[in-house]
């Protein structure tokens, strides 16, 4: 089985990556810059230099492909570069799907738990919980524009596109390059976080949403079946206590209040009238405090997935990072 794989260097499409090499799978990796001798040792793949939105390309090793894996994508929680992620989200989905559609290739997309509802304290969210519950998701860049790579897939569908929609939870695990979701046990790293955000999230693992999407290749599943590949949901406050345990730091004293957050989030505001966005503007503050819960039942009974403790997944992050970055 030959398999194309975007997102090559970030978390998820990196772990996918070794994880075909593991298995004896040929893959084919598309870079825009020269691949760094480091993030892909230990991989055997062939590398495509070029831009995802290069049709014509695109087409051509699809077209030589058996299937394709799209985990590429752009992640800004905040409220700028909306026409940066709508482009990378939303048009480089597009060229994915009608280069399958061409050559009748199998597509396998990861988008993310935000793309569907939100959960609560009380009952963590499923593929059919409704898209207004808890109030729905907040309409940053992030979500807006994975959205619309979505119902890209979806047009693909209508029009015979043979697809698999994942939507994994917050990530954890070793090869976080970049780093993506390793930035906040780096920001742990730095110093005592006294208040941590209110809501919560699903922790789960790369290597384990990584397998499920390598597995969704030979299942046979209806198009455009879509599946939440989550993990151990934790507060906020639970999660930041267990990675301050692992830098020796003191845990947060209590979750920020609703004055404490809007105060955070307009001057992250502000700070973006003048310079490039950060990370606690309103949007992110918003998103933290909700409750980022799933319900993985869908995924495990039809794909297999299983999702390991939290503890496990943090441990071998944080050591990972340690070595790489810290």
């Amino acid at each position: 089985m030959r398999v194309f794989v975007t997102g090559g260097t970030g978390l998820l499409g990196n772990t996918i990556l070794r994880q075909l090499t593991d298995a004896g799978c040929k893959s084919v990796t598309l870079l825009r810059q020269q691949p760094d001798a480091d993030v892909f040792r230990g991989i055997d793949t062939e590398f495509i230099m070029g831009d995802l939105l290069d049709e014509k390309l695109i087409g051509t090793v699809v077209q030589d492909c058996d299937a394709v894996i799209h985990a590429a994508g752009l992640i800004h929680i905040g409220w700028k570069r909306l026409e940066e992620s709508m482009r990378v989200n939303g048009d480089g989905t597009r060229v994915i799907v009608d280069a399958c559609l061409r050559n009748r290739k199998k597509l396998i997309h990861v988008g993310t738990v935000n793309t569907m509802a939100v959960g609560t304290a009380e009952k963590p969210a499923d593929e059919t919980t409704g898209l207004a519950n808890a109030g729905g998701q907040i309409a940053c860049s992030y979500v807006v524009s994975k959205r619309v790579g979505v119902e890209e897939v979806k047009r693909g569908v209508e029009q015979g596109l043979q697809a698999v929609i994942l939507c994994p939870s917050f990530m954890l695990g070793p090869w976080d390059w970049k780093p993506s979701s390793g930035r906040m046990l780096i920001a742990m790293s730095k110093g005592w976080k006294v208040l941590a955000p209110a809501g919560g999230c699903s922790v789960c693992d790369a290597r384990d949403v990584a397998a499920a999407t390598i597995a969704s290749i030979e299942k046979d599943l209806p198009s455009g079946r879509e599946f939440i590949l989550a993990g151990e949901n934790m507060t906020y406050m639970q999660l930041w206590t267990e990675m301050a345990r692992r830098f020796s730091k003191r845990a947060p004293l209590m979750r920020i209040g609703p004055m404490q957050s809007w105060v955070t989030g307009a001057f992250g505001d502000m700070v973006a009238l003048f310079a490039a966005e950060p990370s606690f503007n309103s949007a992110g503050i918003k998103m933290s405090a909700q409750f980022h819960w799933y319900d993985s039942t869908r995924a495990q009974e039809e794909l297999g997935y299983r999702s390991r403790q939290a503890d496990q997944s943090i441990d071998d992050a944080f050591r990972w990072l340690k070595e790489q970055h810290l």
